[in-house]
């Protein structure tokens, strides 16, 4: 791929991405209490007395918590670290009843590993390797809402004390493509380990997009941190605002100031919210109430046990039983993808055309009809079925895609379809033959053209054959019969 570059007054400028991803922890009780953590709960109703922070409430780690947490750092190829702590980070917000977050700034549960992007998916060369500086757990805070009520805002705390992992990449992607295919990927890894289920419109996955721009091959530049951006595509137009802006201050004589922003979709822009705090503004220190965390190497053996196939590993494993390397690509993108099609794989699909089926057919009837594998009636079973059928002669393509249609319309199983409709395909040599006289006599002038050199006429009698059998004939059998004929 070529390098992404943005053409400046001054020349080319090269664009310098890291973010921070605030995934929210699967896990049915928060990181420090054992209130419930369902999506869209009545307000506050899901607030213990240690999310409220009451007088004299102590926290107590949620084990789950940090297991999803180092499962999803063992699913990076990160380092684990055996010791780690928590620590105080001080603010005031009216969503946040403490008076600080629990967090990890010194010691991290989590150390540097890596995300392996394909920038390309036709292209297995177009790899990149975006590093990881480290995974923190932390709590979330409470939510305010200013729509409730015409002068004062309302308060909800259900979301309080939830357990997030802040996954912080290093600077090393550098085009908003780069940023998006990261995005994807780190989003595909975290759904695939059943840490966080990725939804970005819940807010359940969401980035801090650090952006900064300079000469290329001079030092980094100063950065801005546009806050909680909930799409991949509104990250990749933070990126593409941000740069430019910068650029056109830099060329103007002016300074990036390093602090936090905020995006607007709606305007499709970036403004500044608050100049950025360093961390001893935030007056951290270690967390009086919590032991640090020591991690004895059973605790992580079982993480690593408990993780699935992921989907580099799956990519590979399909490419080696003869799935192309772009179809490798689209059905690992997501799990659930993935698992549909190892089900069908497991029906006895055979690789290669069950792929290019799902890719082509499946996914294009799924789009036309506005549904997903979740919705669809069509099991990986039936699919394999239909596969076969087609595969051992009984139906030819064109009946395949017929029983298909009627499939997705009934929801029956393709042997139901082909008996009670009567669309087997025959190889009876004798009503194929009987046809062919037919159409031969019928078409004898046709039939002098082609024996006097006009071969390509081969086609319209095969297509005539076909079309007096309502398509039921075996391709196979009808242009071996008619070339005994003609020839």
């Amino acid at each position: 791929m070529s390098e992404y570059r943005i053409k400046g007054e001054t020349g080319e400028w090269e664009v310098v991405i890291g973010l921070e991803v605030h995934a929210q922890v699967v896990s049915n009780a928060k990181l420090f209490s054992g209130a419930a953590t369902a999506f869209g709960a009545e307000p506050n109703t899901q607030v213990s007395l240690v999310d409220a922070a009451m007088p004299g409430m102590l926290p107590v780690p949620n084990k789950e918590c940090i297991r999803q947490a180092v499962r999803t750092g063992l699913a990076l190829d990160a380092v684990i670290n055996r010791w780690s702590r928590f620590d105080r980070k001080n603010y005031f917000y009216a969503d946040l009843p403490q008076g600080y977050q629990i967090s990890q700034l010194y010691h991290p549960l989590v150390g540097p590993g890596e995300v392996e992007i394909l920038l390309d998916d036709k292209d297995e060369n177009s790899v990149k390797q975006i590093g990881i500086e480290r995974i923190h757990v932390e709590q979330d805070a409470g939510k305010l809402m200013h729509d409730q009520h015409p002068t004062m805002s309302y308060v909800d705390l259900n979301r309080s004390g939830v357990a997030l992992m802040e996954i912080v990449s290093r600077p090393d992607m550098r085009s908003p493509a780069e940023a998006g295919a990261y995005l994807r990927k780190l989003r595909s890894i975290l759904r695939y380990v059943g840490s966080c289920d990725g939804n970005m419109e819940e807010g359940s996955m969401r980035a801090d997009v650090n952006v900064s721009v300079r000469k290329p091959g001079d030092e980094f530049g100063t950065r801005t941190e546009t806050k909680n951006v909930n799409s991949v595509r509104f990250v990749m137009a933070v990126i593409e605002h941000e740069a430019r802006r910068q650029i056109e201050l830099i060329e103007e004589g002016g300074k990036v100031a390093q602090e936090t922003r905020l995006y607007d979709p709606d305007k499709n822009a970036t403004r500044s919210l608050r100049s950025k705090e360093d961390a001893h503004d935030y007056r951290y220190f270690p967390d009086p109430d919590l032991l640090p965390l020591e991690l004895t190497e059973d605790f992580i053996a079982d993480c690593k046990a408990s993780l699935p196939e992921l989907p580099d590993d799956k990519r590979k494993r399909y490419e080696g039983v003869g799935v192309t390397p772009y179809n490798a690509s689209v059905l690992t993108a997501e799990v659930e993808t993935a698992r549909w099609f190892d089900a069908l794989l497991e029906a006895g699909a055979e690789p290669k055309q069950g792929a290019n089926w799902v890719v082509a057919e499946l996914f294009g009837a799924l789009n036309r009809r506005s549904e997903t594998l979740a919705t669809t009636g069509i099991s990986p079973q039936e699919a394999a079925e239909l596969l076969k059928l087609v595969a051992d002669g009984t139906l030819s393509g064109t009946l395949g895609k017929q029983v298909f249609e009627i499939m997705l319309e009934t929801g029956d199983a393709p042997s139901k379809i082909v008996e009670e409709r009567g669309l087997k395909q025959t190889s009876d040599t004798g009503a194929i033959d009987a046809e062919i006289d037919k159409i031969l006599a019928a078409n004898a002038d046709k039939v002098a053209e082609y024996k006097s050199g006009k071969v390509q006429l081969f086609g319209f009698f095969v297509g005539q054959v076909m079309k007096a059998m309502a398509g039921k004939a075996n391709p196979g059998v009808v242009n071996e019969r008619l070339r005994a004929k003609l020839d």
